[in-house]
């Protein structure tokens, strides 16, 4: 599970144990060069600031060198979480126009060359993850230009699907007899059921979504090419892997100019992301993401999307291996059913490297994926799959795979549903049944045809959940975002900072989500006067700051660049020392309600009220606030900014505090439910399951 959903059971901790040594760490120990660049989500996010620990970083798991974001995603223009092994930098400040991932290839060429240069005959390793194509999409505007000029999109989303499904025909990818899975038309509007501004919205995110594409590949020939460049092409392996885990829904039924919006509940309605955010989809002012229909269609033949792990549209993605020395079916395409955990025992097989029996003086626990080099040689193009069993889980959508069967629980909650209730039950999901040795693209459930086999793969699905640390399953969702985990702030209240600390994530970070606060900032002002930032987190599309502007205190909630609320004192302060606080009181009852599969508590209203030396300068209702995620990018930072402004229109990071910042104190009171609280939640949970 990945880290910001982590919860306390085993196999979702987000914890990799000291008996599983990483691909990194094997290989390094065998003489290889290994490194990382892009995306990592792999470190627990209570152990991702520069608190450490660092034995669940990059560096930490056997990969020598590592440049990358720490995290899910981040903005490609200016990404707050951007690390060189253990080191935040930023290096877009002051360099319009620099793009992640055109930096991230650069790093890995120069990584590879210096390599090279050093010791020709290193054998080296590089575990090469772009932002791309994840959210947000990040293209140039050159990209962007290319791909709009090509018009591929107009015709809409059913007609792309059909026109992909006859090109995967044409090329022999999918077999002969592979049916297309119908539309949902219960879930999905039809192209031809939209408005005109709706088709011109839908067409301007897909366009960028590809220009994204084709510029993240784009990017990765460049790295492909230096590899030839430096002789070294013919004998080394490449695996591709193209996807999401599946075209993601994460976009809405509509699309977002900000993700961080919809992880919030928000849905941005399309004449507001026509008026504000048309001209500039794709750039540093939106965090986007496009409509769930062209997700559905870019995962074309198959169903369902990201999230849904138990049918193929939300699991299945295309490979591509590369090792001419070895590989002579220049071409060739392969059926066998494979997981992405064979990955490795493919690349040690490759390397003629035994899986370590001990790492530091720990016993290693069996790689359970198979090697997939058999296939590399022509002769064993049709050969039987070595992988015969495989579950699937995630957030309680759950699968089975077992010799040329799939058992697929029935989809209950679509990916793009997030902020609702959810069942208590996962266990109790109805199955589904598919034959895909004749039906490779789940379009036929004979459940009903064959119990018995029904049956007999729910009971290979228990086992491997049991064995494989899946249970118990659980179906929240967005909820477990703010679910309690560890972290270097839990059980504290009070936090104090003095003078410039930047750079702490979210997760090791304190929040103030849901409760109510006190902001105590003593400073100084120097002759003349000052201005910077004193305390923020998150950034342009969600987050707070409190700072010191033109003389004048402001306190600034920007709630997913759709509107922000601010304080501001109405005079510059003086020259001297100075205590500056924000006050807020919360209305709602808290993140307890979500023990109740109750969301009543969160992102309720509250009342904000600045002082400047114990005295009230202003005062401010919030009917709404943020109920679940700050931008996750960005980091907590005392003293200046990082990444993005929260508000553009006042400064540009660092934006440096010029005055002297003695201590700042941060102090939070956290609803607490009362007995009467909890039994009327107690009620409704009841006649929520009543009405189900």
């Amino acid at each position: 599970m990945i880290s910001e959903q982590a919860t306390g059971y085993p196999g979702y901790d987000s914890i990799i144990s000291k008996d599983k040594a990483t691909i990194g760490r094997i290989l390094k120990d065998n003489g290889y060069r290994t490194s990382w660049f892009g995306k990592n989500h792999n470190t627990p996010a209570f152990q991702a600031s520069q608190d450490g620990p660092f034995d669940q970083w990059p560096i930490g798991m056997g990969f020598e060198y590592f440049y990358g974001f720490m995290g899910g995603d981040t903005n490609q223009w200016q990404p707050g979480n951007l690390v060189r092994n253990t080191t935040s930098i930023y290096p877009y400040v002051g360099q319009p126009g620099w793009n992640l991932t055109t930096a991230m290839a650069d790093e890995a060429i120069a990584y590879m060359k210096r390599i090279n240069t050093l010791a020709p005959e290193q054998p080296f390793f590089v575990k090469y993850a772009p932002g791309g194509t994840h959210a947000p999409h990040h293209a140039t505007p050159e990209w962007i230009k290319k791909i709009s000029d090509m018009h591929l999109f107009d015709k809409g989303w059913n007609q792309l699907r059909e026109q992909i499904f006859e090109n995967q025909k044409k090329l022999g990818v999918i077999p002969a007899n592979a049916k297309l899975t119908p539309w949902p038309k219960d879930l999905l509007k039809e192209w031809d059921a939209l408005s005109a501004d709706e088709k011109k919205l839908f067409i301007r995110q897909v366009d960028v979504y590809a220009a994204y594409l084709a510029y993240t590949d784009h990017e990765i020939g460049r790295v492909i090419q230096a590899v030839e460049d430096l002789g070294k092409l013919e004998n080394t392996l490449i695996i591709y892997i193209s996807g999401d885990n599946g075209g993601s829904a994460e976009g809405t039924l509509v699309g977002t100019p900000n993700e961080v919006a919809m992880f919030n509940g928000v849905e941005v309605p399309v004449e507001v992301q026509l008026k504000n955010f048309y001209d500039v989809w794709g750039s540093d002012r939106t965090y986007n993401h496009m409509a769930v229909a062209w997700s559905w269609a870019f995962d074309t033949p198959f169903s369902w999307t990201k999230q849904i792990a138990s049918h193929f549209g939300g699991v299945r993605q295309g490979m591509a291996i590369s090792w001419p020395n070895a590989i002579k079916d220049k071409g060739g395409i392969r059926h066998q059913f494979h997981h992405v955990i064979d990955v490795v025992p493919t690349i040690l097989e490759a390397a003629g490297i035994r899986q370590p029996k001990v790492v530091d003086g720990i016993k290693q626990s069996p790689i359970e994926g198979v090697s997939m080099a058999y296939t590399f040689d022509k002769a064993n193009t049709n050969a039987a799959s070595k992988r015969k069993t495989q579950y699937f889980e995630m957030m309680g959508d759950h699968a089975i795979y077992h010799d040329g069967w799939i058992a697929s629980t029935k989809v209950m909650r679509p990916p793009w549903v997030t902020m609702a209730p959810v069942s208590q039950d996962p266990a109790a999901f109805p199955w589904e049944l598919y034959d895909l040795r004749n039906d490779w693209t789940q379009s036929d459930n004979v459940a009903a045809k064959y119990p018995a086999k029904v049956k007999e793969m729910e009971k290979i699905f228990w086992a491997e959940a049991k064995k494989y640390q899946v249970l118990p399953l659980d179906a929240t969702v967005a909820t477990r975002l703010i679910a309690p985990r560890p972290s270097i702030t839990a059980g504290r209240n009070v936090f104090t900072w003095s003078g410039e600390l930047t750079g702490t994530p979210n997760g090791d970070a304190p929040s103030i989500l849901n409760a109510s606060y006190n902001f105590k900032a003593e400073i100084e002002i120097p002759p003349g006067g000052a201005q910077g930032m004193l305390i923020t987190q998150g950034g342009r599309f969600g987050g707070y700051g409190f700072y010191v502007l033109k003389g004048k205190p402001v306190f600034v909630w920007n709630l997913v660049d759709l509107k922000r609320e601010r304080w501001e004192g109405t005079a510059a302060l003086a020259p001297g020392k100075h205590t500056l606080e924000f006050d807020f009181k919360y209305d709602g009852l808290g993140m307890g309600t979500l023990a109740f599969n109750n969301l009543s508590g969160i992102g309720r209203s509250g009342t904000g009220v600045l002082k400047v030396d114990g005295k009230e300068v202003a005062t401010r209702k919030m009917e709404r606030t943020l109920p679940l995620i700050l931008q996750w990018d960005e980091n907590l930072d005392v003293g200046a900014d990082t990444g993005t402004p929260v508000d553009d229109k006042d400064y540009q990071v660092p934006f440096r505090f010029t005055g002297k910042l003695s201590k700042l104190t941060l102090t939070i009171d956290r609803p607490k439910l009362t007995p009467a609280d909890e039994k009327k939640l107690m009620q409704a949970t009841r006649n929520n399951k009543t009405s189900e």
